[in-house]
């Protein structure tokens, strides 16, 4: 495996890195704040829509699977919180993110 001298090279940790701090951006109610429901839901939303990619390759990952379940079940409860606390937060939520409800 050859390892290109590129600076604009990035690792796919730091790739994700860059993922979550744009998501937190866009979603936060204020700058670095990462408990707002709406911020765990787009960063769970995006967990699993690449674990989703990645079932297309891997059909027999159970053990992910059921990781993937764990994330869809915690999304879940934590759409219900914000649907019963605000809900034109929740609405403008699952719109952008294209989230089916």
């Amino acid at each position: 495996m050859t390892t290109s001298t590129a600076s604009n090279s990035l690792t796919p940790a730091e790739v994700f890195k860059e993922q979550r701090a744009a998501i937190i951006k866009k979603f936060g109610r204020k700058e670095k704040d990462t408990g707002s429901p709406e911020v765990q839901i787009a960063l769970l939303t995006h967990r699993i829509n690449s674990l989703s990619t990645h079932f297309d390759q891997h059909k027999k990952d159970y053990h992910s699977k059921r990781g993937l379940l764990q994330m869809v079940g915690d999304r879940k409860a934590l759409l219900k919180y914000l649907a019963h606390q605000d809900e034109k937060r929740y609405k403008d939520l699952i719109k952008e993110l294209g989230i089916r409800k």
